[in-house]
């Protein structure tokens, strides 16, 4: 619930590296998200090299952050896994809530930068990765160590929990 209630979207990082052992373990909590028929039909990249995430922003509007982060994992809707027709796009929302509620746990910072459903976004991360046509790259994780601090949000709205109907 800490990690949870805690979790902000943090967009400025040190340039502490991230080690490799914790990106793994991030991606082990990202593949336990559930998904449709158990399909895991998620794919991810880790981007560390420091040419292709300042080739991001380029692209990218709402992109800056990627210049400080050491590092951006992509997370990708693989097509040929997705049986249950369309519902790439829910199990991959999944695991990267499931990296962002981590990534808090571990006390570093990351932001979701929105790529699926925009074309152009999802057109130049393909080209810029070598990103097989099968393969939608939906969602980019920039993290690192936190060089900014903000207070936990209350977002809880009563207003908007209805019962047995609205």
């Amino acid at each position: 619930m800490k990690a949870l209630l805690n979790r902000r979207s943090i967009r400025r990082y040190t340039d502490q590296p991230v080690p490799q052992q914790i990106l793994i373990e991030l991606l082990e909590v990202a593949m336990c998200a559930p998904s449709a028929g158990n399909e895991q039909p998620w794919q991810f990249v880790i981007i560390d090299q420091r040419s292709v995430l300042d080739e991001i922003p380029k692209f990218h509007p709402y992109a800056a952050m990627v210049g400080e982060a050491p590092v951006a994992i992509l997370v990708c809707g693989d097509l040929d896994r997705d049986l249950h027709r369309g519902y790439w796009v829910q199990d991959c929302a999944a695991a990267t809530e499931n990296i962002l509620i981590a990534v808090q746990d571990k006390g570093l910072g990351a932001v979701w930068v929105g790529i699926y459903p925009r074309e152009e976004r999802v057109r130049a991360l393909r080209t810029l990765l070598h990103i097989p046509e099968n393969v939608v790259p939906f969602a980019l994780i920039p993290l690192g160590y936190p060089a900014e601090e903000k207070p936990p949000a209350n977002r809880f709205d009563a207003g908007r929990i209805h019962y047995n109907g609205w």
